[in-house]
């Protein structure tokens, strides 16, 4: 895991001149009526392995699934008649399209969201339920941006960026405020970033009424963009960004989250894919959550690293709109990660019963089969062999060792 410091941190209570805690004060006042003041969960499988108590404040549970309704609506709020007349438009693969199309609809504002060939149905169906007219365009984000620019350009439509405008800062900081009301002794402060506007806000909120305060911001490693752009004082574009975590798989931080998070954030941390799967596992397990894997990227850097942390820890879960197709499969990498799955190939003699031996030797050691390969005609085997291909579910890495013990004890050679 690789860290990357903001800034001095004689300078981390100053807030930038771009906002202030008052206009996130006034976003959320605002928002009451609105968006949930989500809840706040306690973890003891996490506060045991961080040492120190940690809560998840549950941003997956807020209206449309993600923190995104919150800037959304904030931003569009503050649109003119003219420009409310106009009509908004976005370009999202999910989160931040339900949320532009929840919020335009609350307001009465007419709403085109373009999303990219092959977005999951689910969230397309979402956002045409939420009341905006959706196009699809491009095969990736970039391409989807540059068409809602275009059409916004082309119609006088107002464009709703995801994060980089001060509205959108503003109503993501509302929930520092409510970390800081629910959770008043705090320590530290971990959450997602891709373009940086829910970072950004929360470290505006948080450090402008408790400087001491620690906010610790995760970048997938496959996309992070903060580490390079903060050493170089500007924001930086990856040419090929790459992670599961598509809610924070951003190419270029925004310019104005980025200014607050070079002043206020201090630190940026990179997970891999491996941890954003066993993150995603242990929220669906251990805290019976559905997250998505940006939304879990803070539980991934508590699990890589949980020593370096000092609590209380908040861990932000910024969302949970989770493809089910994208979900079966991050489950089963997070298993793997996890040292969940044992396959395994041996031999055996090629005689009626052997198989079904084999497998009661499985069975008494609590193994899970999940698929058997039985070969015998293969040229490699002897006349009297066979060979076995086995894809075991195991309770972890110690199991795995104790299914291997009871095999070789048996009298079963594992081949290599």
């Amino acid at each position: 895991m690789a860290a990357t410091n903001g800034c001095d941190a004689d300078h981390k209570s100053a807030a930038p001149s771009v906002l202030t805690v008052e206009d996130v004060r006034a976003a959320h006042k605002m928002l009451s009526g609105v968006a949930r003041v989500t809840a706040m969960e306690g973890s003891r499988h996490l506060s045991r392995l961080v040492g120190a108590p940690v809560h998840l404040k549950c941003e997956n549970l807020q209206r449309t699934g993600s923190f995104k309704l919150r800037g959304a609506y904030v931003r569009i709020a503050g649109l003119t008649e003219e420009e409310r007349a106009a009509g908004v438009v976005a370009a999202s693969a999910g989160n931040h399209a339900q949320g532009v199309a929840l919020a335009a609809s609350l307001l009465g504002v007419r709403s085109t969201v373009f999303m990219p060939v092959g977005a999951p149905l689910p969230k397309v169906a979402a956002t045409r339920e939420y009341g905006a007219e959706v196009r699809t365009h491009g095969q990736v984000v970039d391409e989807t941006l540059r068409a809602a620019q275009e059409y916004a350009r082309e119609t006088g439509a107002v464009f709703i960026h995801p994060f980089d405008h001060r509205d959108i800062v503003a109503g993501q900081g509302t929930v520092g405020l409510e970390i800081l009301e629910q959770c008043p002794e705090v320590g530290t402060i971990v959450v997602g970033m891709g373009g940086g506007g829910l970072a950004a806000g929360i470290a505006l909120a948080v450090k402008s009424l408790q400087p001491r305060v620690k906010v610790i911001g995760v970048q997938a490693a496959g996309a992070a963009a903060y580490p390079p752009s903060l050493a170089a004082g500007h924001p930086v574009a990856l040419e090929s960004p790459s992670t599961m975590a598509d809610g924070i798989k951003v190419g270029r931080p925004g310019d104005v989250p980025f200014k607050i998070i070079g002043e206020l954030v201090d630190e940026v941390r990179t997970v891999t894919e491996d941890a954003l799967s066993r993150a995603l596992l242990l929220c669906l397990e251990r805290a019976k959550l559905v997250v998505e894997p940006a939304g879990a990227s803070p539980v991934a850097a508590l699990l890589s690293e949980p020593e370096s942390f000092e609590g209380p820890v908040v861990a932000v879960l910024s969302g949970g709109n989770v493809d089910p197709l994208l979900l079966q499969h991050v489950l089963r990498h997070g298993m793997a990660a996890a040292g969940r799955y044992l396959s395994l190939r041996l031999r055996l003699t090629d005689r009626p019963g052997s198989l079904a031996t084999l497998l009661g030797v499985l069975s008494e050691a609590d193994a899970n089969v999940l698929d058997v390969s039985h070969a015998r005609t293969d040229p490699r085997l002897g006349l009297s062999e066979a060979e076995v291909e086995l894809r075991l579910e195991t309770q972890g890495p110690e199991h795995c060792a104790e299914v291997r013990e009871a095999i070789r004890e048996a009298g079963y050679t594992v081949l290599p």
